[in-house]
C-alpha cells in the first residue's frame, strides 16, 4: 500500500521505518538540523530533519531552512535526484535561508548503507 508523500499516514510510516531501520547516521550530518517548507496548492507542508532523521513539523535552533515545491522534494528526497535540487536552486524554485556553508557541505557526504536501505524502504511506500 503507498501512501501520500507528506500525509499523516506516510509520516507515521517512515517513523516506523525509520525505527525498524535504525540507521547509521554519518558523523557529518549528525548535528544538523534542517526546516523544509513543501509549498502546494493544497497549502504548506513542513518537514524538520535532525540526526538524519525526517520528523513533520519544524524544530527550534535549525541552521538552515529550505522552501520548495512539494513536487521537488519528492525527487530530492524520495527518488534522491541529486541534480533536481542543483536545478532548482539555480533557477530560484528552491529557497535557503540560514548557513549556506551547512548546505553545501551536505552535498558531498555520502549516505550510510543502513540510509539507503531505509530510503529504500520509504520510496517502496510512497504515493
Amino acid at each position: 500500500m503507498g501512501y501520500k508523500f507528506m500525509s499523516d499516514e506516510w509520516f507515521k510510516k517512515v517513523k516506523e521505518l525509520t525505527e525498524e531501520v535504525n540507521p547509521e547516521i554519518p558523523a557529518a550530518t549528525a548535528d544538523m538540523k534542517v526546516n523544509i517548507t513543501m509549498t502546494s496548492d493544497e497549502g504548506d507542508k513542513d518537514l524538520c530533519m535532525a540526526g538524519g532523521k525526517m520528523e513533520k513539523g519544524h524544530m527550534e535552533g535549525a541552521t538552515v531552512k529550505i522552501i520548495l515545491p512539494i513536487d521537488l522534494a519528492q525527487k530530492m528526497f524520495i527518488d534522491q535526484d541529486k541534480t533536481a535540487g542543483m536545478q532548482a536552486f539555480m533557477s530560484g524554485k528552491m529557497k535557503i535561508e540560514g548557513d549556506m556553508s551547512k548546505m553545501m557541505a551536505m552535498q558531498n557526504i555520502q549516505p550510510t548503507e543502513s540510509q539507503n536501505v531505509l530510503t529504500e524502504k520509504i520510496r517502496e511506500i510512497t504515493e
